[in-house]
């Protein structure tokens, strides 16, 4: 048995970022995350995709990003069982809870917070007949190493956020690069559509609108996508590789059957301190809904140091919290 002052389940940015806020609240915490690294979706899926909308980085990449609160948080000696499951949650007749993995491991906390991103989730995939033939053969649904596409053929399809800075940062790493969407225009930021836009016009990706893909061909690996437009007109590209990346499909997974009140698979919290309808169950960053939810890093970090503050009564009932400013504090470790 681990036993902890705050289990967090999920270990993406926020999960991370939550270990400080706690910490500097002389909290403990345990992080469990059904992926083999820290990190969530940054790690998994676009570790050196460049992030812009972070206080006090023009840009910083993925992955630097969770290297960054990794150190930041490594004063306080957070715990992890990564690869893990959460799979059971059980109540204590003092309030507490013990939490067990499909491994069977077990932690005791105080304070539970679901921080699991989308939850567990898993690429949308096209409705392509043999796409399951060239997966990991030329289809994959993530940029884990833009190296790999090096003065190679792309092709990236999709109309939304990831599609777009792929798009963009693929076009100096990659030999060609086109990019399909099924509409005219895009549901990603304004500004990277421009950025798409121009490029298109310079000659320096392909932009393909209103046309949907159809079938892949190939012989034991990838080499052509066959297209077809709005006016049922069917061509075809030769390609190395086929980037599909229509987002992702969030899964609770048993968090869905703990009592939380649920809509559209995300838990809804009150704004006031981010708890669920379930005392001593906190939901933050992008598994949580509330209108005006932004799904952005750095809401997600507001809401962690909230929710924080929120918590403390669980852990230590007979104290008074006194809110002090880091540059005053500093930060104390355990």
């Amino acid at each position: 048995m681990i036993t902890t002052d705050i289990c967090i389940i999920g270990a993406g940015p926020v999960g991370l970022f939550a270990v400080f806020e706690a910490g500097l609240l002389k909290m403990r915490c345990h992080l469990i995350d059904a992926l083999p690294q820290v990190g969530g979706q940054l790690s998994e899926i676009y570790p050196q995709k460049p992030i812009y909308d972070i206080p006090g980085y023009p840009e910083v990449k993925a992955q630097e990003l969770v290297d960054n609160l990794m150190e930041q948080i490594k004063p306080f000696k957070p715990t992890f069982s990564l690869g893990e499951r959460v799979d059971h949650l059980s109540k204590q007749t003092d309030g507490s809870y013990i939490v067990t993995t499909n491994d069977k491991t077990q932690v005791h906390a105080q304070v539970i917070i679901i921080a699991g991103g989308l939850g567990c989730f898993e690429p949308r995939k096209p409705a392509l007949e043999n796409l399951a033939e060239f997966e990991g053969k030329g289809v994959t649904y993530m940029v884990k190493n833009p190296e790999q596409f090096r003065d190679k053929k792309v092709i990236l399809a999709g109309g939304g956020d990831s599609a777009l800075d792929w798009a963009i940062y693929l076009s100096d790493v990659a030999e060609k690069v086109t990019l399909v969407h099924r509409n005219e225009t895009f549901r990603g930021a304004p500004d990277s559509a421009s950025k798409v836009f121009d490029l298109a016009n310079e000659g320096k990706i392909d932009l393909i609108l209103s046309t949907n893909l159809k079938k892949l061909g190939g012989n034991g690996h990838l080499d052509t996508v066959y297209l077809e437009d709005k006016s049922k007109s069917k061509f075809q590209i030769e390609t190395d590789y086929l980037i599909p990346l229509f987002g992702l499909s969030p899964k609770l997974g048993p968090i869905a059957d703990w009592g939380l009140t649920i809509d559209k698979n995300a838990i809804e919290v009150d704004t006031r301190d981010y708890s669920t309808g379930v005392e001593r169950i906190y939901a933050i960053g992008d598994i949580n809904t509330y209108p005006g939810k932004l799904k952005l890093i750095l809401c997600g970090f507001h809401e962690a140091a909230i929710m924080m503050h929120s918590a403390f009564k669980f852990v230590y009932p007979d104290q008074k919290l006194s809110f002090k400013y880091t540059t005053v504090n500093g930060v104390n470790t355990f």
